[in-house]
């Protein structure tokens, strides 16, 4: 079963305040389901350590998955096991936390990054990448 909620580190929301203000998105749920993606395309293994989750911010998962929860879920699963993780529940949740965190890093840090058009060709640029394979989670 996924995490019931994923509470963000004051870095994440100071992050995804940035991402809301640049881009226009409504929701910080969306960005969230961003950056997850965006990390865990990333083919490197992002650092173990957890961001405090010293802010007042917090998603349900429901939300922040949307209608995608299970595939999002399945894709951590995946990541895990490509990582060498254990695959229990709270190693999976954990690393939700870490991938969501590491995504908004990468979305904020972009200089490219300035408006929700440049957000989704960004979002095309890096589709097109798992598409032609070379960096798919799990693709072993």
């Amino acid at each position: 079963m996924p995490v019931e909620r994923l509470r963000f580190s004051e870095q994440g929301r100071n992050r995804l305040i940035t991402l809301k203000r640049r881009t226009g998105l409504p929701t910080w749920a969306v960005l969230s389901r961003l950056a997850l993606c965006r990390s865990l395309a990333d083919p490197s293994i992002p650092p173990q350590t957890p961001e405090r989750a010293d802010s007042t911010l917090e998603i349900d998962w429901r939300t922040l998955a949307g209608p995608y929860g299970d595939v999002l879920w399945g894709m951590l699963r995946l990541r895990c096991r490509r990582d060498a993780l254990p695959l229990d529940e709270d190693t999976v949740a954990r690393q939700l936390s870490i991938h969501v965190h590491r995504g908004l890093g990468y979305l904020v840090g972009n200089p490219d990054l300035k408006s929700i058009v440049d957000l989704a060709a960004l979002t095309r640029t890096e589709l097109a990448v798992l598409d032609n394979g070379t960096e798919a989670v799990g693709a072993d």
